[in-house]
């Protein structure tokens, strides 16, 4: 079982692919990831030794944050434009979209279920 970051990687899918279940690595740092340590990334999970995973650790390490810092780290990014009173930080308190697409249709995954019409008794 191969445990990078504190994510389990899945064990039957290959090196490059496992690795993108850890929140901050997509596929481009996947593959320099694996080109650093010299990992071929068809290779599987399963058949990683506990040297090549302790390899694979230490360069997702030094690349930058993954997982829970980075995490934070947005988080307290949005947290400092809410506080500022940005117009960014003001549409996420709102719930809106935040990079200028539009509202009057679309933006349902953002603003949620439409709320019908109201009657009047």
């Amino acid at each position: 079982m191969a445990r990078i970051a504190g994510v389990d990687l899945p064990r039957t899918k290959r090196v490059e692919a496992g690795l993108q279940y850890i929140y901050g690595v997509g596929p481009n740092r996947a593959v320099k990831i694996l080109a650093e340590v010299k990992i071929d990334p068809n290779v599987r999970v399963k058949d990683l030794s506990e040297e090549e995973v302790s390899r694979i650790a230490k360069a997702i390490e030094a690349a930058g944050a993954v997982e829970g810092d980075l995490r934070k780290q947005v988080s307290l990014d949005i947290k400092r434009l809410i506080e500022i009173g940005s117009h960014r930080g003001s549409r996420h308190r709102r719930n809106l979209p935040v990079r200028g697409q539009r509202t009057k249709t679309n933006a349902r995954t953002r603003k949620g279920p439409r709320k019908g019409a109201r009657v009047k008794k």
